[in-house]
């Protein structure tokens, strides 16, 4: 059954995070320390001091309720999502999935362009937001995927393109392997290639580069990313009572992985962290790193993929096209991991341009 969901945080949660916020207690830093301990003091009493005095959820929330939110069940989970319809009615049904530490939020700018081609399906993850907590192991990629396709059967769309990236990404590709038949194609805007010494294939410089690239990334595995895959319960006893640790969290993620001259504004930044706070979701979110360990199965659709120059990681495309059934490949040199927020215009772009060559 399908529920209209509107966005009402309680204002008990409201005061009790300005109470938490006003009450920081506040480690030391030493002088001249940067970035190279973590996330700098003075930026993060910046945001936290604005979170606290300027910022109004309630002027973002109304905003927020303007879309068509709603929630269901599936697999024993609630699922939250917004649903926007084209005003083409023989349009295209395109489901968008986030990653962490992203959310819902990530596809605002993108639904105005994208909802005259497609009508849009936009899910929070299991764990994630209004989509968590969630309360039993199993939740992987695979999953989702197969959660995904029963929510397009309930909606009504039989046939319908993917999109995503970061984890999006992962259950974009996973949602082709588990319905084929139904899945269009899928787009992506983050797609890790491994190094692979038996691939019989020639390489650029280039190519190179991002394969070392990936090399160091995979032999110098993201503080977060360690944790969260091997305890995630244990980091999500601090990020769930400590606002300004859920805050350094997910904005170092955020000031790290996005690309130059694409900056993501303070205001966006907090409603989004604010998301994960107002919901408790901390811990179900990182869930997702522990529970999506084993390899999923091929991607047998037609495959789109974005490359931005600012990304974790860049796709090495004689790689992926050993493995996909690559139709549309596209370079970019502005964006970072944040595609949808940095630089919507030329993701929404991309994205339509992929699924026309799809359809007639």
């Amino acid at each position: 059954m399908i529920t209209p969901f509107r966005i009402a945080v309680p204002q008990a949660d409201l005061d009790d995070l300005d109470d938490r916020l006003a009450r920081t207690r506040w480690p030391n830093e030493i002088d001249g320390a940067g970035w190279d301990y973590g996330f700098p003091l003075a930026r993060l009493t910046e945001l936290a001091e604005h979170w606290r005095t300027d910022y109004d959820w309630r002027a973002h929330e109304a905003r927020l309720n303007e879309l068509p939110h709603h929630t269901t069940e599936i697999d024993g989970q609630n699922i939250h999502f917004v649903h926007v319809r084209s005003a083409d009615p023989d349009a295209m049904a395109l489901i968008l999935t986030h990653g962490w530490p992203g959310s819902f939020l990530e596809f605002l700018d993108v639904i105005e362009p994208l909802a005259r081609d497609f009508h849009l399906v936009i899910p929070s993850l299991p764990g994630y937001g209004f989509s968590g907590p969630t309360r039993e192991r199993g939740w992987d990629v695979d999953r989702i995927a197969r959660a995904w396709a029963e929510l397009m059967s309930v909606l009504g769309y039989e046939r319908f393109g993917a999109q995503g990236g970061d984890f999006g990404s992962g259950v974009s590709m996973a949602l082709g392997a588990v319905a084929p038949d139904r899945v269009i194609g899928v787009h992506v805007n983050y797609l890790p290639t491994r190094p692979d010494p038996d691939a019989d294939v020639e390489l650029s410089a280039t190519d190179e580069a991002r394969l070392a690239k990936v090399g160091a990334l995979m032999a110098n595995r993201p503080p977060y990313q360690a944790l969260q895959a091997a305890t995630p319960q244990t980091v999500g006893y601090a990020l769930n009572d400590s606002p300004v640790g859920q805050l350094a969290w997910i904005a170092e993620r955020f000031a790290h992985w996005t690309g130059p001259g694409t900056e993501i504004s303070d205001e966006r930044i907090l409603t989004n962290v604010s998301l994960y706070w107002l919901t408790a979701t901390a811990a179900s979110s990182a869930r997702l790193h522990r529970e999506t360990r084993r390899a999923t199965a091929p991607c047998p659709v037609p495959l789109g993929v974005a490359v931005f120059a600012h990304d974790i990681t860049q796709s090495v495309r004689p790689l992926v096209e050993r493995l996909y059934d690559v139709r549309h490949w596209s370079e970019f040199d502005r964006g970072g991991h944040f595609a949808a927020m940095e630089v919507p215009d030329l993701l929404a772009r991309d994205i339509r341009d992929f699924f026309a060559t799809l359809t007639p």
